[in-house]
């Protein structure tokens, strides 16, 4: 029986490797990963120490070496004078010293020396190849004083990486580096070797009674275990995203696989018939069709395996297109990756086949004799539409539950969510056939009133069957779902913050970084006031704090707040006049999180370990869309003493006249010595945001298209094996007079219909996930919008799938042979 099965699998090519596509792209998902690490925080500030820690250290018996260095952000200049963009990556600021810290420094030079003295920098090997620098070229950067020139010395790379991504780094000596970033007589960290014997933990307890608050000492055996920790916590987050789709495309893959093999199943009654009426018995009619689903299953997933690799590279082009460039290195192909992807693949496979496989057992010897004998219905088929809506009903309870309930942790919160979408995916599968015939009939009407007899098949086949075309449609469902689900939802995102914008925003420009989002020097801001007709500069800085025990963000703002942001008080008015220097303001829902009223103290821990003690003085009413305050609100004046190198979110400028295009060519020669630094209007303002969420979305949607490729093949497949079971009905046809063209139209339009019936079940999904989430996050401020033109371009496309899919399967089915498909078996 094995060897019956291995060769009618060799027989069955084409339904073979049909099968066996669907595996190879589910496969692929699992091997094929990408994943980078970017920990940079928005306002995060590492606190430098005396540099006369080094020298105390260097004192002690029992240390071999000791070198200081200063770790910052410092923008590269591009020959255009503008700010080399890092989509993300960062721009890193290192300083070395060749003569101490050898041992030490994990940048290697490629060409080159090191930079010695004010106008030298040294700059990473990614940036010098993109942007053509070479030794002896000069390069800007942007400091906070302005542009400054630097003469480059130096290429290098970071330890033996070819790429860090997109980042940008710029290396200094250490004097340069403390000067730049107005850390004259201090470091941001110091590296320690011991001298032989020496243990280091027994370094270590020597070297803390020398430091101060804010510092603190690890042996490098824990700095590696704290930096792999925190890569490990960066990549889990990606692998698991990414996973996440990967897990998506499988499940999409499982229907199409469970559907091929049970159309091919279908397809041969008679041959399992024929088995048994020789003496097969039932378990062996069951080994030989999980033989056969088990080799395909293996070959296609050691395919996938490797297309999976094609897939990471592809994902890459991706990202990188969209302006987010993931570190580079060597490929690694681990043993656990071959492991997880064969078995994942061979099991899903094994899975989806098992129901087919135990229909295929239910074959009566009699079947060999039957013309056109199909399979038989089970006993508990008469229990198929009772389970189906429990299916439906319990996946809509767990999604509700998940999105509702209150005091759930965030892991079960999730576990429900993620369970409830599966289920609800299911239960709409079982029931979609259901709703095939009034579907179809209803979207195959343009085809049976515009095309003819052709039309008016392709209507009818769809109808014929809906079982098989509820499963075809249910796979391009699941993508299409996903993909409404995050369009709605990042409509929702995008009217939400334009509405905040609206209301917030009074004034007639805003400085913000190059990119929009990064702080920025207050300089710019300071440059902005001497621009000819500026009546108000009021900037909003940003910076860490820890305040009731939790890490967060704080805001500084001027007193003339009031002129350039409108904000809804509910507790005080034009508070930001009156913060003085212990005053502070917050949101509503932080002041009643926090048992917060006018007078409370709040205790804020800088990141330098200096605690300020302030009252609240305000609180207010954010829109929906949030604000660009942080938790705790407090004056410019006292943010600036407490904080070293204050540095602005957002400088907000208003000038006689409001906008025009000569107050805009004024306040950009204002900045023209700050390229960090741009200036926007409110409605640039609003579209630079938008964009960011645009880029989300991007990369959301070229993940879920993955899925959507699968279901591609899937109505492919579908459509392919379709012909082959109407091989005879199709040379009846021809025979009677249908043309070539009126069978090709006629798969076409197949095609389409079974797509469209996909379409509109995913859309009606995708926007019933989309009410609940936006339902359950209006406290946030998400609202409901539907995007009808993006719904318009999804409907659309999904009608070109289904006209693709068909394009293959159309020519086929033209092609048989009259004679030969009248004598068909």
């Amino acid at each position: 029986m094995n060897a019956v099965s291995l060769k009618g699998l060799w027989g069955r090519k084409l339904r073979t490797l049909l099968t066996a596509l669907a595996i190879v792209l589910g496969v692929s998902m699992i091997s094929g990963k990408v994943a980078f690490k970017n920990d940079n925080s928005n306002t995060a500030e590492v606190p430098a120490f005396p540099a006369s820690v080094l020298t105390k250290v260097r004192q002690l018996p029992d240390v071999a070496a000791a070198a200081g260095g200063i770790e910052d952000q410092a923008k590269l200049l591009g020959r255009d004078g503008k700010v080399i963009s890092t989509g993300g990556g960062g721009s890193i600021a290192a300083s070395v010293d060749p003569q101490n810290d050898g041992r030490f420094n994990p940048l290697k030079l490629v060409s080159g020396r090191w930079p010695v003295g004010s106008g030298q920098i040294a700059i990473d090997k990614h940036t010098a190849d993109t942007k053509q620098f070479a030794v002896g070229d000069t390069i800007g950067v942007a400091a906070d004083q302005g542009t400054r020139r630097f003469e480059i010395t130096g290429i290098a790379t970071y330890a033996e990486s070819s790429s860090i991504g997109s980042a940008t780094i710029a290396i200094f000596d250490v004097p340069t580096a403390q000067k730049l970033f107005a850390k004259v007589g201090k470091f941001d960290g110091i590296q320690i070797a011991a001298k032989n014997g020496v243990t280091p933990e027994k370094l270590v307890s020597e070297i803390r009674p020398l430091l101060p608050a804010t510092a603190k000492v690890k042996t490098s055996a824990a700095q590696t275990a704290e930096a792999i920790d925190d890569v490990n916590g960066s990549l889990g987050i990606v692998q698991k995203f990414l996973l996440g789709f990967a897990g998506i495309a499988l499940f999409v893959g499982a229907f199409v696989i469970a559907n091929t093999l049970s159309i091919t199943i279908a397809q041969r009654v008679r041959e399992f018939a024929t088995l048994r009426t020789i003496g097969g018995s039932r378990r062996q009619v069951l080994r030989a069709v999980m033989l056969e689903a088990f080799v395909v299953g293996a070959i296609a997933s050691l395919v996938g395996l490797f297309f999976g690799l094609g897939i990471a590279k592809g994902l890459n082009a991706l990202f990188v297109a969209i302006g987010v460039e993931f570190p580079k290195g060597d490929t690694v192909f681990a043993t656990r990756t071959i492991i997880v992807s064969l078995t994942v693949g061979i099991v899903v496979t094994l899975l989806a086949s098992l129901r087919p496989a135990i229909k295929a057992t239910r074959v009566p010897p009699i079947a060999a004799v039957r013309e056109g004998a199909a399979l038989p219905v089970t006993r508990l088929s008469r229990f198929g539409p009772i389970a189906s809506l429990v299916t439906l009903a319990l996946g809509i309870l767990l999604l509700v539950y998940g999105i509702f309930a209150g005091g759930l942790p965030t892991a079960s919160r999730l576990l429900a969510l993620g369970f409830g979408t599966l289920i609800l995916f299911v239960g709409v599968s079982l029931n979609a056939k259901r709703a095939v015939r009034p579907l179809a009939s209803v979207l195959g009407w343009p085809g049976a009133r515009f095309g003819g007899t052709a039309g008016t098949l392709a209507r009818e086949n769809a109808m014929r069957n809906p079982s098989r075309t509820a499963a075809t449609a249910s796979a391009l469902m699941i993508g299409l779902a996903l993909i409404t689900f995050v369009a709605i939802l990042g409509a929702g995102l995008r009217a939400s913050f334009g509405d905040a914008v609206d209301k917030l925003f009074v004034a007639d420009y805003a400085v913000t970084a190059e990119n929009g989002f990064d702080p920025f020097t207050k300089q710019a801001g300071a440059a902005v006031t001497l621009a000819p007709g500026v009546t108000a500069v009021s900037p909003i800085r940003g910076g860490d704090a820890r305040i009731f025990g939790d890490n967060t963000q704080v805001s500084a703002v001027q007193p003339n707040l009031a002129k350039t942001v409108r904000i809804e008080w509910t507790q005080g008015s034009n508070v930001p006049a009156q913060l003085g220097k212990d005053g502070a303001f917050v949101s509503k829902d932080y002041a009643k999180k926090h048992h917060l009223k006018l007078g409370s103290p709040i205790a804020v821990t800088t990141p330098t370990a200096q605690v300020l003690h302030l009252q609240l003085k305000g609180v207010f009413d954010p829109p929906k869309g949030g604000s660009p305050f942080g938790d705790v609100t407090m004056s410019a004046a006292t943010f600036d003493a407490h904080y070293s190198a204050p540095r602005d979110l957002m400088t907000l400028v208003n000038i006689r006249g409001g906008v025009t295009d000569a107050n805009t060519a004024r306040l950009e020669k204002a900045l023209n010595a700050f390229p960090d630094a741009k200036i926007q209007t409110a409605s640039q303002f609003k579209k630079t945001q938008e964009d960011d969420i645009n880029l989300t979305l991007n990369v959301l949607y070229g993940l879920l298209g993955l899925s959507v490729l699968i279901s591609i093949f899937g109505v492919v497949n579908t459509l392919v094996l379709s012909v082959f079971e109407r091989t005879r009905e199709l040379g009846m046809l021809r025979a009677v007079g249908m043309t070539r063209r009126q069978v090709r139209r006629m798969i076409r339009f197949e095609g389409i219909i079974t797509s469209m019936i996909g379409g509109t079940l995913g859309i009606v999904v995708g926007v019933f996930l989309a009410v609940l989430t936006t339902q359950a996050l209006s406290d946030q401020g998400i609202v409901l919008a539907i995007p009808w033109r993006t719904m318009a371009v999804f409907i659309f496309g999904i009608t070109v799938v289904g006209l693709l899919a068909s394009v293959l399967p159309a020519r086929r089915a033209s092609r048989l042979n009259i004679l030969k498909a009248l004598q068909y078996e």
